[in-house]
């Protein structure tokens, strides 16, 4: 009983000090002792092995992801520089209009992180770009929050086929699956979650419209507002585009060879790259990201000049994200080490539940736990995953509609993401978090839940055990 309500008041506590801006890897930690202490755990294997080096430990996790998270900063930081994000967003402007503000927002950054350019520079690259438009369109910019959340959170993030994200990485790497695995599937999910988000905003919009409601300017506007710089400055769109054709081209090109070439068997270097390709999820993205961003060097003068500068301010990017991360992973790692934890895996893994449903429920409430798409999703897949292969879950559909799943419940209101869009962006939660909510969790839900109705009313995805 005092173990369960030590896990309880531990979830508590780190939702209430990452609402209160404390850095995560202290309320993570303060957060496991809790965990800790109340459920018998001894101080010194908390602290040393489970927080930090157990199977699920922040380092474990840091030091096995450390290259896809470094290689996409940079490719982020080589797109934000050279200003190819910037052209791309305004030349979608140009083409839709001021009056089409929210879906400028969300398929800017739809493309941009399907693209390989990671979440949070996405939403540091285009609230400048956004804050012209919403003074012209008279857009709420709670409204302007969730449209773009709707691009760069949500199905680009967990659902798409070969997106080098983090959650199909993690998937990937830990099922022996590849980054398309169960792609018509997260195609349904996603065209749930891109229509059914955009209805959401736009309608919320038409009702600020009837209200009154409008942008309202603050400080924080007007300082971001100068980062946007001289748009001639940037490159054409069409040139900004070829560095994240070139890290889906990169990556998608061995699975086009091996299916539709028939290449799979080949003898030679081709055939050890495309094998190599196939068997190495987190390495050969992390190549592609690089060549990316390499392209972004040979096409645009500005980065040649800097590009020793550029990298080395990508390499710094990453570390943060990385160590956020990380950290609820930590916290998790401890959770997971409990009796209560244990007892929850068994009631769901034993729960009268089809494995699809159950497999939604067990990635969902491990990510609310965390706050965390991809902290969720590891723990997930290190600690429940197995269980449902042996019960005969496709390892394809395991893969994508645990990704799917993890990225619901995480953006709760102790989410890091969401409370980093809000402090970019200078929102609050009683202000913003209502619109997040509906966009990035309950919408998410739907399109899971969707997912899993089809896939069953198609028998579809699992084969019971022999």
């Amino acid at each position: 009983m005092l173990g369960n309500l030590g896990l309880l008041a531990g979830l508590a506590l780190l939702i209430y000090m990452a609402l209160r801006g404390v850095n995560i890897f202290i309320a993570s930690l303060v957060c496991s002792l809790v965990v800790a202490v109340t459920n018998g755990l001894l101080i010194p294997r908390t602290l040393l092995e489970h927080y930090p080096a157990g199977q699920l430990g922040a380092f474990t996790f840091a030091g096995r992801f450390f290259l896809l998270f470094l290689c996409g900063a940079i490719f982020g930081k080589a797109m934000a520089t050279s200003q190819a994000a910037k052209s791309i967003a305004l030349a979608i402007t140009r083409s839709l209009g001021v009056k089409q503000t929210l879906l400028v927002g969300m398929i800017v950054c739809a493309l941009l992180t399907y693209g390989g350019v990671v979440v949070f520079v996405v939403v540091f690259t285009m609230y400048p770009l956004g804050i012209t438009l919403m003074r012209e369109a008279n857009l709420p910019k709670r409204l302007w929050a969730a449209a773009t959340s709707v691009g760069a959170g949500t199905f680009t993030m967990t659902a798409l086929p070969g997106t080098p994200s983090i959650h199909n990485v993690i998937s990937a790497s830990s099922l022996g699956t590849d980054l398309f695995a169960g792609g018509w599937i997260g195609i349904f999910a996603a065209l749930i979650m891109a229509g059914l988000g955009m209805w959401y905003v736009e309608r919320g919009w038409r009702i600020a419209r009837a209200n009154g409601e409008g942008f309202v300017e603050n400080a924080q506007d007007r300082r971001m507002e100068q980062l946007v710089g001289d748009p001639s400055d940037a490159p054409p769109w069409y040139m900004a585009m070829i560095p994240m054709i070139v890290v889906l081209g990169v990556i998608m090109l061995p699975r086009l060879l091996i299916g539709i070439g028939g290449l799979g068997q080949a003898e030679g270097m081709v055939g050890d790259t495309l094998r190599f390709a196939q068997s190495q999820p987190i390495i050969w993205p992390s190549m592609a990201l690089i060549i990316g961003s390499l392209t972004c060097v040979v096409l645009f003068p500005s980065m040649r000049r800097k590009i020793g500068q550029v990298f080395g301010q990508g390499a710094e990017d990453s570390i943060m994200p990385l160590i956020n991360t990380a950290a609820v992973i930590g916290f998790g790692g401890v959770v997971t080490q409990t009796a209560g934890f244990g007892q929850f895996a068994s009631w769901m893994l034993n729960a009268d539940l089809p494995p699809l449903l159950s497999i939604f429920a067990s990635a969902s409430v491990v990510s609310a736990i965390v706050g965390s798409s991809s902290g969720g999703l590891q723990i997930f897949m290190q600690s429940l995953a197995p269980h449902y292969l042996e019960m005969g879950v496709q390892p394809e559909i395991l893969h994508r509609i645990a990704a799917i799943a993890s990225g619901g419940l995480d953006s709760l209101p102790h989410c890091g993401a969401v409370i980093a869009t809000f402090m970019i962006m200078g929102l609050t939660h009683k202000e913003a978090y209502k619109d997040m909510f509906v966009v990035t969790v309950a919408i998410p839900v739907i399109a899971c839940l969707a997912s899993i109705a089809l896939l069953m009313a198609l028998g579809i995805g699992v084969t019971p055990p022999i």
